[in-house]
């Protein structure tokens, strides 16, 4: 059972990873999902991912899925975080300077929340 994205229908594990899914692709200058997000939870960019998960998962019904993706999933050699999902670059340069800009700040906001969810 999971969740698949309202805007791209990929699958995700559970509320949280729906959450992460959603914010990161809106952060990620995903201008699909960031309206969707807009749209339907106006003040999704102060929550964190359990409360933004609960938000989200009210549109997208639990789904059974055939197929499960390691990066969406916990138990397969991951952490289950978001950055520890995302591929690490190798040499940021390959990326232009904005786009590097604002996965280093994603990245650093992603660590921000969970370093507070800990506390």
């Amino acid at each position: 059972m999971g969740y698949a994205c309202p805007i791209c229908e990929i699958p995700q594990q559970d509320e949280k990873h729906l959450a992460n899914h959603l914010a990161f692709a809106a952060m990620l200058g995903r201008e699909d999902h960031e309206g969707w997000l807009d749209e339907h939870v106006p003040d999704w960019e102060g929550m964190g991912p359990e409360s933004l998960g609960e938000r989200v998962a009210t549109f997208a019904p639990e789904e059974e899925f055939e197929t499960t993706f390691e990066d969406t999933t916990t138990g397969h050699g991951g952490s289950g975080r978001l950055e520890d999902a995302v591929p690490r670059q190798h040499g940021r340069q390959a990326m232009g300077g904005e786009a590097s800009d604002v996965l280093a700040e994603a990245q650093a906001m992603t660590r921000e929340m969970y370093e507070s969810e800990e506390e």
